[in-house]
Order: C-alpha cells, then structure tokens, then sequence
C-alpha cells in the first residue's frame, strides 16, 4: 500500500518517462503506417502513366497494324471520330452521312515514345495530300486527320505540318484536318487487330503487308 500512497512529487518522475515512453511508441506507429517519401520520388499513381493520341488516315486497318508495332504504344484501338452521328456502324459510316472517319485511338508511353515520333509515323504512313481517299480507298471516311486531346497536342500537329510543308516534303499541298477531339467510337470487334487475325486476307497481303515492309515494321 505504500507506493499507492507515494506524493505527488514522488509520482511525477515515474508520470514523465511514462508519458515520454507512450510518444515515442505513437510517433513508431505513426511512421510505419506512413513512411515518409523523398522529395524525388513520384507517386505511385504516376508510374506507367500513358496518354492518348488519335489519327485517321485511310483504313484504320492499315493504321493499326503501323502503330502497333511502335515500341512505346501500349494499345491501339479502331473506331470512329470526327462526325456527328453517335455510336454510328459501320455501315453508317461507310454512306459517307455520318460526318465520321476511321481513326485509332493510341495509347501510348510518353517516357518511351513521344506524341511527335507519333507525328513523324503518322505523315508517313498514309498520303495526307488526296482528300477524302487513300489509295483505292474513298469517301470522307478516309479522309486524312488529326483529333487532338490537347492544346498542346494541337500545337505540336500544326508545328509538325507546317515543317513538312516548308520543306516541300510533299509535292501537292497537305489537307489533313487537325481539330479537337470531341467524342470517339469503338468500332466492332471484327475490325479489332485486324492485320492481326486475317494477315492472309487479300487487303492484308496486297495492301497492309507491302506499307509495313516500306516502314521497315513488318
């Protein structure tokens, strides 16, 4: 009973390193459950981030199996963009009514490739010269275009045109239209990694095989 009954004064060590002992464990606590980061270090929400680009140029066949290949795209989706017509078919798209081309959807890696690189195989790709067609292909759905997601994925489009025109890359003028992004649809499964599936399909040998062999990306 007597240390029940010790003073005050008598208490008031033993009540310090208590109190000191139970901060210390809380302050433990604390920094396990949230460790401190480094200044230099990225968040973990920001590792692999990637950002998207669309493109139309003719068949969106053709430009899948070309941007496919590209080290740094991640997925590359066919579909339909530009038009005024939602969730169209393809058989809508294919009347020319619907205001609509075949574009791609890419997903891509900007520490490992950059929307640029992405320009540069665009131009080379298809003819941005001949409206409304590519090669046998015609009608407005084939038309020549770039749907920016950015305003500084519209600079860096009309920077990249304009340098191709002034070098006279091309003998008649480009009429590739680059215009905002407004809403993009999926095409059906059946045009999804086409060259892919079908690489013996008469399109896919004659038209898709001899492009990606002149990109060196067959």
């Amino acid at each position: 009973m007597g240390f029940l009954k010790r003073s005050t004064s008598e208490w008031l060590p033993f009540r310090t390193a208590l109190c000191t002992a139970v901060a210390i464990f809380l302050a433990a606590a604390v920094f396990a459950l949230f460790p401190a980061r480094s200044h230099g270090a990225l968040p973990v929400a920001d590792k692999g981030r990637t950002e998207s680009a669309t493109f139309g140029g003719g068949c969106f066949w053709c430009l899948e199996a070309v941007f496919e290949r590209l080290p740094g795209v991640q997925s590359v989706v066919s579909g339909y963009a530009g038009g005024t017509v939602p969730n169209p078919t393809y058989e809508q798209v294919c009347t020319g009514m619907t205001g609509h081309a075949e574009v791609v959807r890419i997903e891509y890696d900007p520490s490992a490739v950059t929307y640029e690189q992405l320009l540069d195989l665009f131009w080379q790709a298809h003819d941005p010269t001949t409206p409304d067609r590519q090669g046998a292909d015609v009608g407005t759905q084939y038309r020549s275009i770039i749907l920016y997601h950015s305003e500084a994925q519209r600079l860096a489009a009309e920077k990249s045109r304009d340098s191709l025109a002034s070098r006279g890359e091309f003998s008649s003028p480009i009429v590739t239209e680059i215009v905002p992004l407004k809403n993009f649809y999926r095409a059906e499964e059946y045009h999804q990694n086409y060259f892919q599936n079908h690489p013996n399909a008469p399109y896919c040998t004659f038209v898709i095989a001899p492009k990606l062999k002149k990109l060196g990306a067959h």
